[in-house]
């Protein structure tokens, strides 16, 4: 039996670069895992739009996917929009199974990843204890969501920084540039901006533009094709599969 389609959902942007990265990331997760089928699709802005692809896949002869939302906390899209786009598809093609995998954060793999993107950025490891970093979030009207973010920074913050604190580019309070200038009158040496976002775009420029305006001394990249990220979707894709196999032996 073949292994099931690993179709990974992005939200979609009008800017080209959101794509591209989208594109770049299947590319590493393919890299890691040679054989699976790893398909992108997006739920607006840009194409393949999901319903097409699950479309294509059941014309095809597929028969079961794993639908991994390229989702960093569990918000609106994950709770409404993409279950919505994945039951309309599985009642025009009755004999495909599609099974939504759980985002991608919280994770240990996630805060590899912004790390990772920290130190590219040219943060050392000994800079820690000296450098308040602000994890910044593209933001959310969810509560949950937000408390996610919340104790994502407090955990991090236990890992040798000398303080995390937490930033939303819409929606929420505090901006990137307020928690930036909250960190140094708090006396932190550096601050560095650590964008939790996966793709470029209009909320990740908010990001940067808020970074610089408040003179942070590093802003990291987004974390893109990280291959802490690819990793990270390819744990999500095999919990969901265990998850399958439960179901059907209970």
């Amino acid at each position: 039996m073949s292994a099931p389609t690993l179709l990974v959902v992005a939200h979609g942007s009008r800017d080209p670069r959101h794509a591209a990265t989208v594109g770049a990331l299947c590319a590493r997760v393919r890299s890691l895992r040679p054989g699976l089928r790893v398909e992108a699709s997006f739920l607006e802005f840009n194409a393949p739009r999901v319903g097409q692809v699950l479309d294509r896949l059941a014309a095809a002869g597929t028969d079961e996917v794993v639908a991994l939302p390229l989702l960093l906390t569990r918000a609106f899209h994950a709770k409404a929009d993409i279950p919505a786009v994945l039951r309309e598809a599985t009642a025009r093609h009755p004999r495909l199974t599609v099974r939504q995998a759980g985002v991608l954060g919280p994770s240990p793999l996630l805060v590899e990843a912004l790390e990772h993107r920290l130190y590219e950025a040219g943060l050392r490891p000994a800079d820690r204890h000296r450098t308040g970093v602000v994890l910044a979030s593209a933001g959310s009207t969810d509560p949950e969501a937000i408390a996610v973010i919340a104790e994502i920074a407090r955990e991090w913050r236990h890992t040798g920084w000398c303080a995390v604190r937490p930033a939303f580019a819409s929606a929420s309070l505090p901006r990137t540039e307020d928690a930036v200038r909250a960190l140094r009158a708090e006396g932190a040496e550096r601050v560095a901006v650590a964008p939790y976002v996966i793709a470029p775009g209009r909320l990740p420029d908010r990001i940067a533009h808020g970074a610089e305006a408040a003179g942070a001394d590093v802003l990291a990249g987004v974390l893109g094709p990280a291959p802490e990220l690819a990793r990270l979707l390819l744990a999500r894709y095999d919990e969901a599969r265990v998850a399958r196999r439960v179901l059907l032996t209970a």
